[in-house]
């Protein structure tokens, strides 16, 4: 199965919350409400050296996703 990069989440228990999943490496979960962000695998030290790099942007890419989508549904 192939998936999307991002996909949306949301949970009936914590009911203001947005969760945006990023499937591909780094594999994380952010919390939009609040930033959190949730590591969805183990790193290793070379890997700690990129996601020091890609955090950031990973989490810009996740928010215009988000924004995108939320605008998809206005129209």
């Amino acid at each position: 199965m192939e998936l999307p990069k991002f996909i949306l989440g949301d949970n009936t228990d914590l009911p203001n919350a947005i969760f945006v999943i990023h499937t591909e490496f780094p594999m994380f979960i952010i919390n939009l409400e609040n930033d959190e962000v949730e590591w969805l695998e183990d790193f290793d030290a070379e890997d700690q050296k990129e996601l020091e790099f890609e955090t950031e942007n990973l989490i810009e890419l996740a928010t215009a996703f988000y924004d995108r989508e939320v605008s998809r549904y206005d129209e």
